[in-house]
């Protein structure tokens, strides 16, 4: 077997932490994740790492790989340069546990202050609702979001500048905002919300967030910048708020 050298990041009790070189053999079909596993049960046996099911669909085993945020069970060896050691390690924007690990929980944090989906009444004698497929294809693009919170790792105002502050809620929850509100069904209104207390209007559509998405959901075309146009239209557009003085 081949043999590559991954330079892993550990972190010490004390909140202190450095990067580790191990020398393993590696296959044909690997991924990082095949080989972070691989150390863990030849040479560190205390290495922490998040994973579940190394199918990339449940988003755990999110790290930075060569610098680049990235599933590790989604990136194959055969797309590295193994001829220099593969740096493995956790998010940046997020607070370190320990070792791969960091700590999400900001993310279940956010999600409960988004107005939840409130559907307007049946329209049907049955009590259901009808839609058009059109509107049902546009939102479903959304769902397909594994929640590896990638998009918010790799988001400069998340890493950078608001950090965890509550006033900005980074690309996963416009994603999330954005399925409420183009779903064909629901009546409530959020964009007030979206300019004032989540932060909209931090995002300068750079696409980041698109480019590491494992599902290629477009965050930024198809999200991001329709909620940014639409909050443009309620509370900027001239027109519109020539009219909502009138009739106040």
């Amino acid at each position: 077997m081949a043999q590559a050298t991954f330079r892993i990041w550990r972190s010490g009790t004390d909140g202190s932490g450095q990067f580790v070189d191990y020398s393993t053999e590696v296959s044909e079909g690997m991924v990082v994740l095949d080989a972070v596993h691989r150390v863990q049960a030849d040479q560190a046996p205390d290495l922490a790492c998040r994973w579940n099911c190394k199918a990339g669909k449940c988003g755990s085993c999110s790290a930075e790989i060569n610098g680049h945020p990235k599933l590790m069970c989604m990136t194959r060896l055969n797309t590295l340069d193994l001829t220099e050691p593969v740096t493995v390690e956790p998010m940046r924007a997020f607070p370190l546990i320990r070792d791969l690990v960091t700590d999400v929980s900001w993310n279940f944090r956010v999600k409960p202050g988004i107005k939840k989906f409130k559907p307007r009444a049946p329209d049907a004698p049955d009590g259901t609702w009808r839609m058009s497929q059109r509107d049902v294809d546009r939102v479903q693009e959304f769902r397909k979001c594994i929640e590896c919170f990638l998009c918010q790792d790799v988001c400069h105002v998340v890493r950078e500048h608001k950090k965890h502050d509550e006033g900005f809620i980074g690309p996963r929850y416009f994603v999330y905002a954005a399925s409420l509100e183009m779903h064909p069904l629901d009546t409530e209104d959020r964009l007030k919300d979206l300019k004032d207390a989540n932060g909209l209007g931090y995002c300068n559509i750079t696409k980041c967030c698109t480019n590491v998405c494992p599902e290629n959901i477009q965050i930024t075309d198809n999200a991001i910048i329709p909620l940014k146009e639409r909050v443009v239209d309620r509370f900027y557009d001239p027109v519109t708020r020539l009219l909502r003085v009138l009739r106040s």
